[in-house]
């Protein structure tokens, strides 16, 4: 079926490729004559004259800015002319009509106009405008006024125009002929049949995200909520457990873990007052979930307990038992150390440390043991390979024995008063030299300087803790022992923390025959993000059991672009529909890496979305919006609506870690989930989509 519309579009794209064919990219010169000419520049400068020297200096100048051009031209990407743009827009200003083409790169010849999406000032009325809208921009140092005579986005692959969407109907090519599909465009807003509470099987796929949403979601703020009144009874059952000894949670995301971690802290408290202090310890994995939680408590009744993350309390408790060892962390220890640092041997090996080595019950000799212990394979190799014979290999052994001892010299240094130089501890030593404490002095001592003592720990996603980092603070609980762990095998993203089962765990802390009790009941997510979430994991779902889930909901959807500016123009236009119709909604979109939030984040921000924030370091405001973040900061939240960006073969190759890591993506989502691929979809998701293919 021909259409104008996809005549227009073909005439375009032809018009572009015999452009690109008849007048190929061409490099730039060559930089040695102009590196040549700098360098006898400078030479000629040291010995003129100073009323010459202005002169040199200019053309020094010169040259140093054409070379930088140069080199900038290199870096620059050149239009490819399998696939040279991703959209069309129309502009009709003063009586003219201009056609315009977005893509990754800027080609302006021949009345023809690519310009880069990133940074073109012209690509802005693409992304701030829809097709009818008058604008008025300043651009270039000039008030421009026209309006948007056509906007379209097309999909063009090996110089083929294969799609053209436009708010004419979208024209898809399929053997050589067109079809036309009109069809409501897709939105992140309202409508019956749209989302989770308004979805019923048999009303056909919503291309849409979001409705009026109700309950707890409308609430601006977006803490976790105290829901004690919908407790059920396992849940029940855990919380009000005796007070003593182990209770330990597993379930399946959004099954109220965290809940029953908390409210149980709530029902001790009640008879025993001692709960409601700072003589009990909530642990979570980030500082996000720390903050997300923190409110919780209080909302029990209880003001007095302490939700810290491990790496704060752990570095508060090094500063208090270490003062002699510097104070900051590095981040770029190599992954073979903290795989070491974190493997459950080193408890083994440092008990055989500090009962073979006599020495003095100091800090000092407690630095000395941790030393020992990471610098000497002989002495590591045979606790490490009574765990697993083939987790480390010689050389990484070595590896990491060289590491320990040039940063341990760089230690002593500090120690002996030589502060010249930046000392920093790798984050991983704190539990181990706590550890180390522990064995050689005793027990942990409070700020007045008496034994550490706990009347209740409780330990959230605890799967993500290495069992060293457990064991200390097992061993600052009381006689009764008193600690809840709550966990799920199946969103273990730390592969460095050495969690492998939940009997291997208790094994390495000395609890063998521990029960662990599951949570069978999804609240939080619907069926259809629940199923997805699952077959992402393939066989490494830990129970043949599918949990209950309490609603359905819409269809997790996977939108598919041949780049990224497409992308960020699909996610624009229905994020601002969002914001307009839920604006207590809130929006994630989890990125793979922090460049590609930060362009992400630069292209909403270019397009005029409202309420969008970058996320770094896990500074969740928990309020209403639309943030944008890296899919390892998310751990433990939830969010009304999930975007993953970036679902790509690249980024998720067919690996256990990067199906876990997206099925704690997938299951951050409370009503609706969807991702999106610049490319091929990774083949996590692609078998998740369409398990019985």
């Amino acid at each position: 079926m021909a259409h104008p519309i996809v005549d227009e579009e073909e005439a375009h794209l032809s018009q572009v490729r015999v452009l690109l064919e008849e007048e190929p990219y061409q490099p730039p010169p060559r930089e040695s004559k102009i590196v040549e000419e700098l360098v006898r520049l400078r030479d000629e400068v040291r010995g003129a004259k100073a009323e010459d020297k202005g002169a040199i200096l200019a053309q020094y100048n010169a040259h140093f800015a054409l070379l930088k051009q140069l080199r900038e031209s290199r870096e620059r990407e050149e239009v490819d002319p399998d696939s040279p743009y991703f959209a069309h827009l129309q502009l009709e200003e003063d009586g003219r009509t201009r056609d315009i083409f977005l893509g990754k790169a800027t080609r302006i010849q021949r009345g023809v106009r690519i310009v880069d999406w990133r940074n073109a000032p012209i690509s802005r009325l693409f992304y701030r405008y829809q097709q009818g809208d008058e604008y008025e921009e300043e651009m270039g140092g000039r008030v421009r006024v026209g309006t948007i005579e056509a906007r379209r986005t097309v999909t063009i692959q090996r110089g083929e125009l294969l799609r053209v969407d436009s708010p004419e109907g979208s024209f898809q090519r399929r053997d050589a002929e067109w079809t036309l599909e009109r069809r409501e465009p897709a939105r992140l807003a309202g409508g019956a049949g749209a989302t989770a509470k308004a979805y019923a099987p048999g009303t056909g796929a919503s291309r849409r995200l979001g409705t009026d949403l109700g309950g707890r979601h409308r609430r601006a703020d977006k803490h976790l909520p105290d829901i004690a009144g919908l407790i059920d009874e396992d849940q029940f059952a855990l919380i009000t457990r005796p007070s003593s000894g182990f209770v330990v949670v597993r379930g399946t995301a959004g099954s109220g873990k965290t809940t029953v971690a908390l409210h149980r802290i709530a029902w001790l408290a009640y008879s025993d007052p001692d709960i409601n202090s700072p003589r009990t310890l909530f642990v979570v994995f980030s500082k996000a979930l720390r903050d997300y939680v923190s409110h919780v408590l209080p909302a029990l009744g209880v003001h007095g307990v302490a939700v810290q993350d491990y790496r704060s309390w752990a570095a508060a408790q090094l500063r208090r038992h270490f003062p002699m060892l510097p104070r900051k962390t590095r981040d770029d220890t190599p992954a073979v150390v903290v795989r070491t640092k974190l493997h459950p041997a080193i408890l083994a090996a440092l008990e055989d440390q500090v009962s073979r080595v006599s020495g003095p019950a100091t800090a000092e000799q407690a630095v000395d043991d941790w030393m020992s212990v990471l610098t000497q394979p002989k002495l590591l190799e045979p606790h490490l390979r009574a765990v697993d014979p083939d987790a480390f290999t010689a050389a990484e052994l070595a590896r990491v024995a060289e590491w320990c001892r040039d940063r341990g010299d760089e230690v002593v240094r500090w120690m002996d008063g030589d502060r010249e130089e930046t000392v920093l501890l790798d984050a991983e030593d704190a539990p181990i030299l706590l550890r180390a404490w522990q064995l050689r002095v005793g027990p942990l001592r409070s700020k007045r300087k008496n034994p550490l003592r706990y009347r209740h720990i409780a330990i959230d996603e605890v799967q993500d803790f290495s069992p060293l980092e457990v064991q200390v603070l097992l061993d600052t609980l009381d006689a009764k022992k008193s600690i809840t762990l709550a966990g799920d095998t199946q969103q273990h993203v730390m592969k460095e923390a050495g969690f492998t089962s939940w009997s291997s765990f208790f094994r390495h802390l000395g609890i063998e025959g521990a029960s662990v009790d599951t949570l069978r009941v999804a609240y939080r997510s619907s069926k259809q993000v629940v199923d997805f979430a699952l077959d992402l994991l393939g066989e490494l779902a830990e129970d043949d059991t599918p949990p209950l889930i309490t609603r359905t909901g819409p269809p997790v959807e996977l939108f598919r672009f041949t780049d990224h500016g497409a992308a960020v123009a699909f996610l624009a236009d229905v994020l601002k529909d969002l914001m307009e119709t839920e604006p207590l909604a809130s929006v994630v979109l989890l990125c793979p890496d922090a460049a590609t939030s930060g362009t992400y984040m630069a292209g909403l921000h270019r397009s005029d979305v409202p309420y969008v924030r970058r996320v770094v370091n896990q500074g969740f405001s928990f309020s209403p919006g639309i943030e944008i973040t890296e899919v390892d900061q998310v751990k433990g939240l939830e969010f009304d609506y999930v975007v993953v960006v970036e679902a790509t073969a690249r980024y998720y190759p067919d690996q256990p870690a990067y199906r876990r890591l997206l099925h704690v993506a997938a299951t951050r989502a409370v009503h609706q989930l969807w991702l999106t691929a610049v490319g091929a979809p990774s083949p996590i998701v692609r078998e998740a989509l369409h398990p019985t293919d």
